[in-house]
């Protein structure tokens, strides 16, 4: 199974810390049992305002890691997805557990640590994801999004009942409001999805910093622009900046069984615009130097 898989984070231009946390673990990770194709990626985002935020993340980042390293769970009939869901969702709550006691232990008497907390375990035709708070994952196949994650946020709630429109919540100053999360709480409730994939989709997974500013139809333009899985990152990253920068960003972008040709061909144009004007002289230089050598031989010649 190929993968082209980059990802990045950014501190924004509001923030002084960056408290985002991200994980891209593939089949080589140290004690990976749990896929031999495909890749596992977690996204979590400090709660801003929460007395470490940015611990939380890094906390729930590596406690969920850890499901890699167990064996496949098993098959049921007729169910066959619904174990290794099960085995996700327990996990995230291993985080949960995790991230409340060291709230617990440190008793401050401040604001609880917390983080969003958001997995992707992309394998052959399929993607398994489970996700508590407002960080998302899009699921994008030519030219439109097909499916994203749903947020645990107070002004997706009131779209939800009807209360607010889309466009409404879009520009709401309580959208950063979460109504579920990492750590806050000793129980939490987790939301997973399955979905089905076919070569030449893609999977993002990004953090509130990037969808707070920039629209789902740009986000889908930037895709439709093409390009390799680093340029996408970092173009939607440089957007969310251009757009005011108001949080951290994190995203991960991921195609699914991209066509051999179709990546070099992306990868030679990425060079071409960052070394375009070196590699000129250096064609001229050669061309040249090669003018030169067969001028002299043909001196020679003479």
């Amino acid at each position: 199974m190929r993968l082209d898989i980059a990802a990045a984070s950014d501190i924004g231009r509001r923030k002084k810390d960056n408290e985002d946390s991200f994980g891209v673990f593939l089949r080589d990770t140290p004690d990976n049992q749990l896929f031999s194709e495909g890749a596992f990626l977690v996204v979590a985002d400090g709660l801003g305002g929460h007395m470490g935020g940015e611990i939380a993340s890094k906390l729930a980042v590596s406690i969920v890691k850890d499901v890699t390293k167990e064996p496949p769970p098993p098959h049921e009939e007729g169910n066959p997805d619904t174990p290794m869901l099960a085995l996700m969702e327990r996990y995230v709550k291993l985080a949960n557990s995790s991230v409340f006691q060291t709230n617990e232990d440190m008793n401050t008497g401040e604001k609880p640590m917390g983080t969003t907390l958001v997995t992707a375990l992309i394998s052959p035709k399929k993607v398994h994801i489970s996700n508590v708070g407002d960080s998302r994952v899009y699921h994008i196949r030519d030219s439109e999004i097909l499916l994203r994650t749903e947020d645990h946020s107070w002004v997706d709630e009131q779209v939800k009942m009807g209360l607010m429109s889309k466009s409404e919540a879009e520009v709401d100053a309580r959208r950063n409001v979460v109504t579920r999360s990492i750590g806050t709480r000793d129980e939490v409730e987790v939301d997973t999805y399955l979905w089905h994939l076919v070569p030449g989709d893609w999977i993002l997974v990004c953090s509130d910093g990037l969808i707070n500013m920039v629209t789902d139809d740009d986000i889908l333009a930037e895709f439709l622009r093409g390009g390799t899985a680093a340029s996408i990152v970092h173009r939607l990253i440089d957007m969310a900046n251009e757009n005011g920068g108001k949080d951290n960003i994190t995203a991960i972008a991921a195609n699914i069984s991209p066509n051999l040709p179709t990546i070099a061909l992306q990868r030679w144009r990425v060079f071409r615009r960052k070394h375009g004007l070196k590699l000129l002289w250096w064609l001229l230089t050669l061309g040249i130097g090669i003018a030169c050598f067969a001028a002299g031989y043909f001196v020679r010649g003479l």
